[in-house]
């Protein structure tokens, strides 16, 4: 379980937002630690002879940071797309150090989409925020997080790319699944900084060792979430109610399952009209699971989920 930090964030003056030096100074911190292109790019071209791939939008970074290069933003689809079938939506890598939503979003396409070709269109975008998951982090490198940049005129391009990709079957789409991690980093790193970035307080949490969905408490689906949370127990623990019934300060409405106003918090999995819609939640860092194990709970999440929503289609 990760510890809060003892000392205040080191950019910035505690109590006052920050401006374009403080912003620049965060973004010349990020280190590239990963290959978006070794490591995701090179695993889409392999699906390509069985998928239809596409370049939705490009990330031309490099113009703010001289190490950074252009990234192509890819979709994968299922061949003999039709237009009577519903569409649907899975998205990973949102927050690009959230490792286990973009492998276990194109393991998922390698090992189950074609069992589902002839029942549902299958539109995945497997790492929209590349950059972020180069460096292993949560914003992109103007310092804003993407999954609270999903409306018109989006400040984050990740976010405003991802939308225009998704415009012509918003209001088509079954589902949308969105897969996400929650890590000890969240505590030690990314949520002191949002707090110094803002000029607010930093309020120490904790960090719930095992997996949970957040659900649309705008259009709740509880029998639905509970089917995701029932499937992914096979492959791991689902993450317990902490001592005041809550996971990461939200009531815990089902077991493993919370709920915020995805559209109204401009979040990834409120971008569509779907009726079923989930962010799933991994925790990376527990002792109890593996790496394998979280791209295997993020792929059982997505067949349990595409399952119930065929078989009870609204």
């Amino acid at each position: 379980m990760a510890k809060a930090p003892a000392e205040p964030y080191p950019i910035g003056t505690p109590g006052t937002p920050w401006g374009d030096a403080e912003r620049a100074e965060w973004l010349s911190r990020q280190i590239h630690h990963r290959s978006y292109e070794q490591e995701v790019l090179s695993v889409i071209e392999r699906l390509r002879p069985r998928f239809d791939v596409e370049e939705y939008g490009r990330l031309a970074y490099d113009q703010i940071e001289s190490d950074a290069g252009s990234y192509p933003l890819m979709a994968i689809r299922n061949r003999d797309w039709r237009e009577a079938l519903p569409v649907v939506l899975v998205t990973g890598g949102v927050h690009g150090y959230e490792t286990s939503g973009v492998h276990g979003a194109l393991q998922f396409v390698d090992q189950h989409a074609e069992k589902y070709a002839s029942r549902v269109n299958l539109l995945v975008a497997p790492c929209v925020s590349p950059w972020a998951y180069e460096c292993i982090n949560r914003w992109n490198p103007n310092a804003i997080d993407p999954n609270r940049s999903f409306y018109a005129d989006s400040p984050a391009e990740e976010s405003a790319a991802l939308m225009r990709l998704v415009a012509p079957v918003r209001d088509r789409a079954l589902l949308h699944i969105d897969l996400h991690e929650t890590t000890d980093t969240d505590e030690t790193e990314f949520r002191p900084a949002l707090a110094a970035r803002d000029g607010k307080p930093f309020t120490p949490g904790g960090i719930p060792d095992g997996f949970y969905l957040v659900d649309d408490s705008e259009s709740p689906q509880p029998a639905f979430q509970q089917a995701v949370i029932e499937a992914v127990e096979r492959v791991t623990h689902i993450a317990p109610a902490d001592e005041n019934g809550e996971i990461i300060g939200s009531p815990v409405v089902a077991r493993g399952v919370i709920q915020y106003p995805l559209k109204k918090l401009g979040l990834c999995a409120g971008i569509t009209s779907a009726p079923y819609k989930t962010t799933t939640e991994v925790y990376p860092d527990s002792a109890r699971a593996t790496s394998e194990q979280c791209n295997a709970a993020q792929v059982a999440a997505v067949c349990a989920a595409i399952d119930y929503a065929l078989a009870n289609r609204k």
